[in-house]
């Protein structure tokens, strides 16, 4: 795999410079934004301070993708948000249903499975593009808000608006290429500043949900 080949994947992308995605290059800064506000929400302890360092990273990787967008910084951008998603599920596993610690390490490392049944599925969907590889998060979210949802009423109400949130910024990033002719800054831009908005009020339903 050639991990110097560039990529062309958004609206606002016309050529392989490194200014070529200004829109999309500088809201990157909503995650850092968010990180630093839940930073000092949480005091930056425990995995809600570690969240808080990966939502940064998010950022960062991010920002390198829409600068210099070749197959490394891609594969950076989507692991910085994997690596979110195992941690969060290892905090919420933790907090929210009560699981001992290797408990919540087993239902963590069952989402690689529950991912790699639902992509596929998402994928036969062509209007999602390379947003499908996402989709299946806003269902596990809803998922956790309706089981939490009698049990822990605010943690539950919490997560479906975080699941909403999901589903939203999702659009953005899916309609990008499709309102392109009109709109040639495109709308992957609002994807980062509403997944930022997200994973942040995310970090604050857990810090919330206190044991």
């Amino acid at each position: 795999m050639d991990l110097s080949r560039q990529i062309d994947g958004y609206c606002e992308r016309i050529d392989p410079g490194l200014w070529s995605e200004p829109v999309n290059a500088v809201t990157n800064l909503a995650f850092l934004i968010a990180a630093i506000v839940m930073w000092r929400r949480t005091g930056g302890q425990g995995l809600a301070g570690l969240l808080c360092a990966i939502l940064a990273s998010i950022g960062i990787a991010s920002g390198l993708f829409h600068t210099h967008a070749v197959v490394w910084t891609a594969a950076a951008d989507s692991i910085s948000i994997l690596i979110f998603v195992l941690v969060y599920l290892y905090a919420a596993n933790l907090r929210f249903l009560g699981l001992s610690r290797l408990w919540a390490l087993v239902g963590t490392a069952l989402f690689i499975p529950y991912a790699a049944a639902l992509v596929p599925v998402f994928g036969r969907l062509a209007w999602l593009g390379g947003s499908a590889a996402y989709a299946p998060l806003p269902v596990l979210i809803a998922g956790y808000a309706v089981w939490l949802w009698r049990s822990a009423p605010e943690t539950g109400r919490g997560l479906a608006i975080g699941a909403t949130l999901l589903i939203i910024s999702l659009t953005f990033r899916t309609v990008d290429e499709v309102v392109c002719a009109g709109f040639p800054t495109g709308t992957h831009f609002m994807w980062h500043i509403l997944n930022a908005m997200m994973l942040g009020w995310m970090i604050e339903v857990y810090h919330r949900a206190k044991a």
